[in-house]
């Protein structure tokens, strides 16, 4: 008797670790597939995501403006639904954003409202560019990352990268995958990545802040605009890697510097569940950590759904947010000298670096903080080094208003937006330090 109970185990646990194997594999070849493989489809070369965004905007345009509608209004009315709206200064402000920024969008979408909000490159531009994609995005992008990172490949990846990650960024291994998903993929997906495995208690607070802004910046996809829009597709090659290296050079700095460096180095959850330090046996470690991982999980269609819901939450606490402050800051840059004042705290680093156009690189590197596409706008008639420079702070400063500081405050992770804006000046000034004799170099 007690044979045939201990044959029935073995049978079971077998059938167990084969289904964990399984999933495992088929599951992270999905989200690999899903973010790090590009392919050319109805003449675009992209990943798979945006294929699926690109073809629901493009043949489902009636749904994606009604949905947008919904998630607006859903937005705007969230925080006094759930009675968040007046927890603190910052949440009554954003509330009051919100609301604004569902105004905007109807207006937008119904046609009516004044001249100046109509211009292309104003409120059209958020509305196409910024509010349909990134609204779209988010939610199918939450499906797939249920594929990435809940079924062992941040686990068994993690292992392997710890002796680049901790030393350099003082970031756990499995932070490389958000660092890629946020390069192939958007900044949205990094973030979503980054707040879910954060809430997850596998990243500490100072963990979490020095990945949510020193990895999630812009797509190689928007880099390919920024280098379009320049006239700097001759020299890609050069401009892709700098942008790489150097952004990845200033995280490592900023890491170690106020605030990020003085950040708690605690969970937000009760339990916290840190990466184990391998010295030894790295594929063996690897695959058990991995293996640990699928076990642990909810039943698939259950994961599927929370990813989705998480998703459409971040959604519709974004969506609002980039219309209204997006909005601000580009009627800032357009329409009022403010700009050209911030620019004066950057002329000091133009000068003594003895680039060709100081004072206009330096208005170019303040509006960075409105929208990361205005730079490149203002220095189109400039020299190459200059347009190469600005184009590198673009996308190494990651964070701006009409995006990313939005989606940065609706997650978990405690940053301030005066936090956040320290960060900025930091990472403009050392990606200014590092790109201008990189940039003499090449030119």
């Amino acid at each position: 008797m007690e044979d045939i109970r201990e044959n029935e185990l073995t049978v079971k646990s077998s059938k167990t670790d084969f289904m964990s194997v399984f999933k495992f594999v088929i599951c992270s070849l999905i989200g690999i597939f899903s973010f790090f493989v590009t392919f050319t489809y109805n003449e675009k070369s992209s990943i798979l995501l945006d294929h699926i965004v690109s073809w629901i905007s493009t043949n489902a345009a009636t749904f994606v403006t009604v949905y947008i509608i919904i998630m607006l209004v859903c937005g705007a009315a969230y925080p006094f639904i759930t009675k968040t709206w007046n927890k603190d200064i910052v949440n009554i402000v954003m509330s009051v954003f919100k609301i604004i920024g569902l105004g905007i969008g109807l207006l937008l979408i119904s046609g009516i409202g004044p001249d100046w909000l109509f211009d292309p490159s104003v409120g059209p531009f958020l509305m196409e560019k910024l509010i349909k994609p990134v609204g779209v995005l988010i939610p199918i992008g939450a499906i797939f990352l249920a594929l990435l990172v809940s079924y062992g490949l941040l686990e068994f990846i993690g292992v392997f990268m710890q002796p680049i990650m901790r030393p350099i960024f003082r970031t756990p291994g499995r932070s490389a995958v958000d660092a890629v998903a946020s390069f192939v993929g958007s900044y949205s997906v990094g973030l979503l990545l980054t707040n879910r495995v954060f809430k997850q208690g596998k990243y500490t607070i100072r963990e979490a802040a020095i990945i949510a802004t020193g990895f999630s910046t812009v797509s190689v996809t928007f880099m390919v605009v920024v280098a379009n829009t320049l006239d700097l597709m001759a020299y890609w090659t050069s401009f892709f890697w700098v942008s790489l290296i150097v952004t990845f050079m200033v995280t490592a700095i900023t890491a170690r510097i106020w605030p990020l460096g003085k950040l708690k180095d605690e969970y937000i959850v009760e339990q916290g569940d840190p990466e184990v330090i391998v010295t030894e046996k790295r594929l063996l470690t690897a695959w058990t950590e991995a293996m640990q991982a699928v076990k642990h999980n909810p039943p698939f269609l259950k994961n599927l759904l929370q990813h989705l819901k998480e998703g459409l939450l971040m959604t519709m606490s974004v969506l609002p947010s980039i219309l209204s402050i997006g909005l601000l800051g580009l009627i800032l840059a357009m329409y009022t000298p403010i700009f050209d004042w911030v620019a004066y705290i950057f002329v000091p680093f133009t000068w003594i670096l003895q680039l060709p156009e100081p004072m206009l690189t330096a208005k170019a590197l303040a509006v960075s903080i409105a929208e990361i596409f205005l730079p490149a706008l203002l220095v189109v008639k400039a020299t190459v080094i200059t347009k190469f420079i600005v184009a590198v702070v673009s996308i190494s400063a990651i964070l701006f208003f009409s995006a990313v500081i939005p989606v940065i405050i609706s997650t978990d992770i405690p940053l301030t937006i005066r936090q956040l804006i320290i960060i900025w000046f930091q990472r403009v000034v050392l990606t200014l330090i590092l790109v201008t004799p990189i940039a003499f170099l090449l030119f």
